[in-house]
């Protein structure tokens, strides 16, 4: 084993999604530390003490586990990555030099009050693949509790107040273990346990608020993995052969995607936020708004608009808030236009210099016009929601029909999954200007079904998604 000093090159493309994993909601628009959004924060990858996680729903560790093809003796790098929260109190100077804690501080640019801040952690580990097989190893490791201050000046340059900071230590430990899987080909599975192992408990009642667990946890944990010989296996997209290997795999609280661009297969980031393989920051991106799930351009005009006495505050939460500020407030007009918006398909169709700009009008003859399009009233089919049926394995589906809903693997919203096997009626069948045909449905015993029938408001599935039934 060796303990890497330098990041890994190989992990530079894979940490900027990394970063906004690290960082996603830790502190919310409008940046406050008074906004109500951020009074409950950490949302994602935390492993808390194994004394309080079990009573209140939250984990102690996360496991990993993807196929990987390594070639020769290859050398697994490893980089655990996570937050570690300390508490910031604020302190008001006193006219005989003492420190007395306070609310808030005023200053000329910026309001400082109490806040949980974020300091990165990183554990950077490098084996042979051949030392993880067998019993695998086990690494511990600690950071330490400390307390910092920090004096406050006011534009003068006088001693206003001090910020005090305490962290608590966090212990932890990191397993890795590696078996070679029966087949034609040599493919390993890795498994990688992260856990927190402090020995904190609470004593009582007052601690037994999340509050009191989140200085010894380990926030927003996940790991990069990468191979300087070999592949992984995609774990969302794997080959035929590996389908059943992949099924088999455990994965806990976190998921493995191929990441460091497309194309490549020697790095994986295992996350506790979902995501697809090869996940990309978009470039149009101007900075870290710290809510990769908003919108930037819409984040960036709304801080904008924020009032002098709102940006105060903002600079005094965080550094990070205070940067966010910042970089609204310096994006010129042609940033702000390159967010509004892209479209990624026409790059993958037509190659990375997009599309051949168009300069001129064709003219009518150039245009391609149906005769009749399916909603011209003069075609003698024009489509009818209220009354037409379509064939679905022989069997004619229209308004009225009962079916037996079976959303498929590409239905790009979850909660349609939870409706796999339910019966529902078919309200109307439409159909869009591409040709495709969608079933407005509604689900049996769904006590809202009469309202939304008088709203129109409908679930939509495909004809591959739905099987008849016998109408009632």
């Amino acid at each position: 084993m060796t303990t890497a000093t330098t990041a890994d090159p190989r992990f530079a493309a894979a940490r900027q999604v990394a970063d906004a994993v690290l960082l996603e909601g830790y502190v919310l628009y409008p940046y406050r530390a008074s906004a109500a959004k951020n009074r409950m924060r950490w949302q994602f990858g935390v492993l808390v003490p194994p004394a309080w996680g079990p009573a209140h729903g939250e984990h102690a560790f996360q496991r990993t586990e993807v196929l990987m093809e390594p070639r020769g003796d290859a050398t697994l790098a490893l980089e655990l990555r996570f937050l570690h929260a300390q508490r910031r109190t604020v302190q008001r100077a006193l006219d005989d030099g003492g420190f007395a804690d306070t609310d808030g501080l005023h200053l000329a640019d910026r309001v400082l009050v109490p806040w949980d801040e974020g300091t990165e952690e990183h554990v950077e580990l490098s084996f042979h693949v051949s030392e993880l097989t067998g019993d695998g190893v086990t690494v511990p490791f600690t950071r330490p509790a400390r307390d910092d201050t920090e004096a406050v000046l006011d534009a003068d340059g006088r001693t206003a107040g001090r910020l005090v900071r305490r962290t608590e230590e966090i212990e932890g430990v990191l397993r890795l273990r590696a078996v070679e899987l029966d087949g034609s080909y040599r493919v390993f599975r890795l498994t990688a346990v992260v856990e927190n192992t402090s020995p904190w408990a609470p004593a009582g009642a007052a601690d037994a608020d999340r509050e009191a667990a989140l200085p010894r946890s380990l926030v927003a944990a996940h790991l990069l993995l990468g191979l300087d010989s070999g592949s992984f296996l995609s774990m969302t997209d794997p080959p035929e052969w590996a389908r059943e290997a992949v099924a088999a795999c455990d994965n806990r609280h976190t998921w493995p995607v191929l990441a460091g661009g497309a194309g490549r297969a020697d790095v994986v980031l295992s996350s506790p936020i979902i995501l697809e393989d090869h996940p990309a920051i978009a470039p149009e991106s101007a900075g870290a708004m710290y809510d990769a799930t908003e919108i930037d351009e819409i984040l960036a005009l709304r801080t904008a608009a924020l009032t002098e006495q709102e940006k105060r505050e903002a600079r005094g939460t965080d550094a990070r808030a205070a940067a966010v500020i910042d970089l609204a407030d310096s994006l010129p007009p042609e940033v702000l236009e390159r967010l509004h918006g892209a479209v990624r398909s026409l790059r993958e169709v037509t190659g990375g210099d997009g599309p051949e700009p168009i300069t001129e009008i064709p003219d009518e003859e150039a245009v391609f016009r149906p005769d009749t399009p399916w909603w011209d009233p003069a075609r003698a089919d024009t489509a009818d929601p209220a009354r037409d049926r379509i064939s679905v394995d022989g069997t004619p589906v229209g308004p009225g029909s009962r079916v037996l809903l079976r959303p498929g693997p590409r239905r790009t919203d979850a909660q349609d999954l939870f409706l796999h096997g339910r019966a529902a009626h078919v309200e109307a069948v439409l159909h869009d200007v591409d040709g495709g045909v969608h079933l407005a449905v509604t689900v049996e015993d769904d006590p809202g079904a009469d309202i939304r029938r008088e709203q129109g408001r409908f679930l939509y599935f495909q004809p591959d998604e739905i099987t008849p039934l016998e109408d009632a």
